[in-house]
């Protein structure tokens, strides 16, 4: 018998429900969330052996998407189970990751595991949130480490101006000028993930605050099951304060010996020198590797002894580099606390794509390129929570030699489908509707060269590329990454133009982009245990002033977009149409329109509403295309004359096909002015004859004529008979009738 327990609490509307002690009891941790009736499970596993070799934590968070949670089957037809994840699974897990992860202890090299897997969505209560909702409650009721409970929300903004908690795809779609999702507890913010049509700074802090002052029932709730279950939780591991606090740990006198070695030479071998360029900070981190090792050599260490120390060297450097920031305002560049880093920018620089731009900031440098495609182009969706397709589409890619390093090229990683999605919503507040712009747009971001917010500059990229492809943007977006220097004392100086040896523990990776008049979108990770709300402050202020400040620069090289596209992209012109006659313009098995396609090369997309969008390059095929769409759907109207094809003939008439699915009749009586007898005596099939539309019955029946475009022939003059007079035969006449017959009155006897 299965020993169950649940808890329930109402949230903003709706029940949310915990239930542990049902599924998957051979995890270290399971528990099943609903909200709504959408249902996360969560489990969690830690592994019994440690890593070797590695510096970081390894944690994974794996957001599994189940299409039959929304009663859904592939659309694919070979292929009908789940394969690799969707983007926005993807994006859901990378969310819960940010969250959870900060509240782990770094220093553990075990293997953590979260899977999320989704068993019911209504399409409505967003999936993301109650799978972070599950893994803050699934690890507080482990026996791992780790330092929670947290608790997320989904916040939107009504037409009014007032937030909404856990707003609704509905309420997204209809009405919300804000999708801002906070991850947290009322004190203090873990992470940030939003899009919005431009929310003023003031109104993005509140709506921040607001949301994580929601999440309070929530961290409540998950406290009480906690001490209900009453796991003990296991212990972080041991951290001597000084080298003289080791016993007979090695590995940890090794830590502490390197991280003091660190500390003793920073003036010498850090800050003895201003350090620009990524090279410069790889090989003074290369050299105080190097003098380490040869310090532990002499102490006696064994090789695989040192790694301990050795693989922490980056994170001991980036301890001084905090310590000097917080202490004397100092970054290692020598650039001021606000200041951004050198800025190229450039558009046009390939000849044959429809626009691209390289965006440069510091060693950071993005290439990003414009092709503009039929409205078929668009993506489709077919996701666990979306259909239907996605006209903008922004894809970023890097590669080893990115980092100045060798390495694997097995296509986009998680963490660039994260990057390429943060740059795609910067920018989707700023196009143009669908009506004005029909077009299918992709935009690629070669990542040319990484250090500090290479996503930041994909959207400075972005925003220029489009702009000189010609795309109508309403406005330039730029974006800014900013970091954070702290310590465990309370102490903390927000960083503009974050870079690499910058973002060490204590600090941040706060990303916004914008217009000069709002917000569109924002990511926040840290390495902190959350930010209090004058850190957030301080961030959008400082980073509003750094985005006015590249959107200046951007303006110098191109201030608006183009006013014509690249000769090189595909032109598209609209037709409307009769919906009822879409089903012409198809045909049966959609082979008219494939017919039309096969003859012009032009690309056709046709619309519900009647509208027809034409796409190509060739001007003559775009005519030829707009011809044969206009005669398929064209209404035939009394007076039009029409140069048509003989298709039948029948003793009474000829029919004539005037348009591709329209034929009329001439009657024989209208074939010439002289008397013919039979259609066939001058017609015959196939042959082209101009023809005008005469009649069109009730029925819809079309008469035609083709006598009418003839000349009438005259009648034939006749000369005066002597014996008429001068006045002729008819005068002759009238002049008879005007004697009375002889005895026509004659009475009767």
């Amino acid at each position: 018998m299965l020993e169950t327990k649940k808890w329930s609490i109402e949230w903003g509307g709706r029940e949310l429900t915990v239930e542990v002690g049902k599924l998957a009891l051979l995890a270290s941790a399971s528990c099943t969330v609903q909200y709504g009736d959408t249902t996360i499970m969560a489990t969690v596993v830690k592994s019994k052996e440690e890593r070797e070799g590695i510096d970081y934590f390894p944690l994974s968070v794996e957001f599994e998407e189940k299409l039959y949670a929304a009663g859904k089957i592939k659309g694919s037809r070979f292929i009908k189970r789940e394969g690799r994840p969707s983007d926005d699974a993807i994006l859901s897990g990378r969310l819960v990751d940010r969250s959870i992860r900060p509240l782990f202890d770094d220093k553990v090299r075990n293997d953590v595991q979260v899977v999320l897997t989704a068993l019911s969505v209504d399409c409505e209560n967003d999936a993301a949130i109650t799978a972070l909702v599950a893994a803050s409650v699934v690890l507080s009721i482990s026996t791992i480490a780790w330092d929670g409970p947290i608790a997320g929300a989904r916040i939107g903004r009504d037409k009014n101006g007032e937030f909404i908690l856990n707003v609704t795809t509905t309420q997204l779609e209809q009405e919300s000028d804000l999708d801002l999702v906070v991850a947290g507890t009322p004190e203090k913010l873990v992470m940030v993930e939003a899009a919005s049509k431009e929310v003023p700074e003031e109104i993005m802090y509140d709506a921040m605050k607001w949301g994580c002052s929601q999440l309070q029932p929530v961290v409540e709730m998950i406290s009480k099951i906690q001490k209900e279950i009453g796991v003990q939780k296991e212990s972080s591991p041991n951290v001597a304060d000084d080298v003289d606090d080791v016993d007979d740990n090695v590995e940890e006198k090794v830590r502490q010996l390197t991280k003091k070695f660190v500390s003793d030479k920073a003036e010498d071998m850090i800050f003895n020198s201003v350090k620009i360029s990524r090279q410069e900070r790889v090989a003074m981190v290369d050299k105080i590797k190097e003098a380490a090792k040869e310090m532990l050599t002499e102490k006696g260490f064994e090789e695989d002894e040192q790694k301990a120390g050795l693989n922490r060297i980056k994170e001991y450097v980036a301890a001084e580099i905090t310590k000097k920031i917080l202490n004397e305002d100092v970054r290692l560049d020598g650039r001021k606390l606000n200041q951004i880093r050198n800025l190229e920018v450039e558009i046009d620089l390939l000849p044959r794509v429809h626009g691209s731009a390289m965006f440069m900031r510091g060693d950071t440098q993005v290439l990003s390129v414009v092709t503009l495609g039929a409205p078929g182009d668009v993506q489709t969706l077919d996701t666990m929570e979306e259909d239907g397709t996605k006209r903008y589409m922004h894809h970023y890619n890097d590669a080893p030699y990115t980092y100045g390093e060798t390495g694997w090229m097995r296509g986009p990683g998680r963490r660039a489908i994260g990057h390429g999605a943060l740059a795609e919503k910067a920018l989707e507040p700023v196009l143009p509707t669908e009506e004005d712009f029909p077009y299918a747009i992709r935009v690629v971001s070669e990542v040319l060269g990484a250090n500090g917010s290479s996503s930041m500059a994909s959207t400075c990229g972005s925003s220029l590329s489009l702009m000189a492809a010609g795309v109508p943007i309403k406005k330039p977006i730029a974006g800014i990454a900013m970091g954070l220097a702290s310590d465990t004392d309370g102490r903390w100086k927000v960083l503009t133009d974050l870079q690499d040896v910058e973002d060490g523990k204590g600090g941040m990776d706060f990303k916004i982009t914008g217009s000069e008049d709002g917000i569109t979108a924002m990511q926040m990770d840290t390495k902190t245990n959350g930010l209090n709300w004058d850190i957030v402050d301080t961030t959008l202020k400082q980073a509003f002033e750094a985005r006015k400040e590249i959107l200046n620069t951007m303006a110098k090289t191109i201030p608006d977009p183009k006013s014509e596209l690249s000769k090189y992209a595909p032109r598209i012109e609209t037709l409307r149409i009769d919906p009822e006659k879409i089903g012409d313009v198809i045909g049966p098995a959609g082979k008219t329109i494939k017919k039309i396609i096969e003859e012009t090369e032009a690309a056709i997309d046709i619309e519900q509403d009647g509208r027809v969008l034409i796409t190509t390059n060739d001007m003559k095929a775009m005519d030829a295309a707009k011809k044969m769409i206009s005669d398929l759907t064209k209404e035939v109207e009394v007076g039009e004359i029409y140069e048509g094809e003989v298709v039948r003939l029948e003793d009474f008439g000829a029919f004539v096909q005037i348009l591709p699915n329209k034929d009329g009749m001439v009657h024989v009586s209208e074939i010439a002015w002289e008397r013919t007898n039979k259609p066939g005596d001058v017609l015959n099939l196939g042959d082209k004859v101009k023809v005008k539309v005469k009649e069109i019955d009730n029925l819809g029946r079309v008469n035609l004529t083709m006598k009418e475009l003839l000349p009438r022939p005259e009648r034939p003059k006749r000369d005066a008979s002597p014996r008429q007079g001068a006045g002729g035969r008819r005068d002759f006449k009238r002049s008879q009738d005007k004697k009375p017959r002889r005895g026509f009155f004659k009475k009767k006897r």
